[in-house]
C-alpha cells in the first residue's frame, strides 16, 4: 500500500522520439497512480496520448504542464536524447521524479549533470531497462547468489546483430544487456574493445548519427572485454547482418558448476549443469527453466513505476536509477574511447566528452 495517491504526467514528441516504448501507459493500472496530463507539441500526437494513457489533460508544452499540474512523477518518453537533459531535469526542478526512457543521454557530461540534479534536489530516477525489474531476471539472481551454477566466472553478452550490428545495436539494446550485467556481476573496472567497419578498424570518417537522434555511432563490428569485481570478467560482442534475423540476442552467464543462457528480453531462459563445457561428452543437455515469466516491454514499464514508487517512500534507489543508466553509458562510449586509444579503459573515465564527437572534431 502506498502512502499517497500519485499524480503523473508524461512528456513525448510525436515525431521526435514520439513516447518511447510505452512509457506513459501502465499508470491506469496502478492504483495509487491517477495519469493527470500529457504533454507533446503534435496536436495529434497529443490526443492519442491522452486516450492511450487515459490522460485528464493535454498541453503542447511540457513545461506548461509543470507549472500547472502540481505533478509528482512524470515519464520522460521521447528515444531522441537529444531533449532528455532539458527534460528530466526540468520535471526534477519542478519538484517530479522522473521515469526515463534510455539511453539517458547523450554524452556522460550530460548524464552527470542529470545525476546532480536529482540529488541536489532529492528526486528519484528510474530509467527504462526494463528486463531489471522482470521476475524471472531476480530468479536468475537468485539461483546465482544459491551457487545452482557455482561461483560466478564470465558473462558474454551479444547484440541482436541485425541491420544494426555494431555501434547502433550496442547502443540501442546493449544498454539493456550492460545494465543487466551489473545487475548480476557489479561495477566494471576496466575495459578494452574494439570497434570495426568490415575488417578495418574505425576512422573518423565512419562516426556517424544512428537511426535516430540517439548520439554518435561508428562501425558495424564491436567486440568488448570487461573486467568486474571478484574475478568475474566479460564481453559484448556486435557484428552486423548475422544469421537468425536477432535471435541471439542474449546473455549467457558461465559459473564453475554450470551456465545459464538468458534471452535479450528475459523471455527464454536454459540452465546447462556442468562446470565442464564439452558437448562431444554427451549426457549433458541444456533445459530450459519454468520460471516465472514478465513481458518485457508491458510488465517491466509497470514494475518500473511499482518499484520507482516504493523507491521514493523507502527512500532507495530504484531498481534502475540514472546512475544505473550511466554506468551503461560509460560501458558503451569505453569502446570508443578503448579503440581510439588503443589502450585499456578504466573506469570511470575521467574524460566526460562524447569520444566519437571528439575525436572526429580533431580530425
Amino acid at each position: 500500500m502506498a502512502a499517497k495517491r500519485y499524480r503523473a504526467g508524461a512528456i513525448g514528441r510525436t515525431g521526435q522520439g514520439n513516447f518511447g516504448h510505452g512509457l506513459h501507459v501502465p499508470y491506469q493500472k496502478i492504483d495509487c497512480a491517477d495519469m493527470i496530463a500529457v504533454a507533446d507539441p503534435d496536436a495529434a500526437g497529443r490526443e492519442k496520448a491522452i486516450a492511450d494513457a487515459g490522460a485528464q489533460r493535454g498541453y503542447a508544452d511540457y513545461r506548461d504542464m509543470l507549472a500547472k499540474e502540481n505533478l509528482d512523477i512524470v515519464s520522460v518518453c521521447p528515444r531522441w536524447v537529444d531533449c532528455h537533459e532539458e527534460m528530466i531535469v526540468a520535471c526534477i526542478e519542478a519538484g517530479c521524479h522522473v521515469y526515463a526512457e534510455k539511453p539517458l543521454a547523450g554524452d556522460l557530461a550530460s548524464a552527470d549533470r542529470i545525476v546532480a540534479a536529482a540529488e541536489q534536489n532529492n528526486r528519484k530516477v528510474a530509467v527504462a531497462h526494463q528486463a531489471v525489474y522482470l521476475r524471472q531476471v531476480h530468479q536468475v539472481r537468485d539461483l546465482i547468489r544459491e551457487n545452482r551454477i557455482g561461483k560466478l566466472l564470465s558473462m558474454h553478452a551479444y547484440g541482436k546483430q541485425d541491420h544494426r550490428g555494431g555501434g547502433e545495436d550496442m547502443l540501442v539494446l546493449g544498454t539493456h544487456l550492460f545494465n543487466m550485467m551489473r545487475f548480476w556481476g557489479g561495477d566494471p573496472l576496466w575495459m578494452t574493445a574494439r570497434v570495426t567497419v568490415g575488417d578495418r578498424e574505425i576512422a573518423p570518417e565512419d562516426v556517424r548519427e544512428a537511426t535516430e537522434p540517439i548520439g554518435a555511432i561508428a562501425g558495424d563490428g564491436v567486440v568488448s572485454l570487461f573486467s568486474f569485481g571478484n574475478g568475474v570478467d566479460g564481453s559484448f560482442v556486435s557484428r552486423a547482418n548475422q544469421a537468425g534475423n536477432g535471435q541471439g540476442y542474449g546473455l549467457v552467464l558461465v559459473g564453475e558448476s554450470g551456465r545459464i543462457a538468458i534471452s535479450g528480453g528475459a523471455e527464454a531462459i536454459a540452465i546447462y549443469e556442468d562446470g565442464l563445457w564439452s558437448p562431444w561428452r554427451g549426457g549433458h543437455t541444456w533445459h530450459a527453466l519454468d520460471l516465472a515469466g514478465d513481458h518485457l516491454q508491458e510488465t517491466g514499464n509497470y514494475r518500473a513505476i511499482i518499484d520507482l514508487i516504493d523507491a521514493i517512500e523507502s527512500d532507495r534507489a530504484p531498481i534502475s536509477s540514472d546512475r544505473d543508466a550511466r554506468w551503461a553509458l560509460e560501458m558503451i562510449h569505453g569502446a570508443y574511447a578503448s579503440q581510439i586509444s588503443g589502450q585499456r579503459v578504466i573506469f570511470p573515465n575521467p574524460d566526460r566528452s562524447h569520444p566519437l564527437e571528439k575525436w572526429n572534431s580533431d580530425h
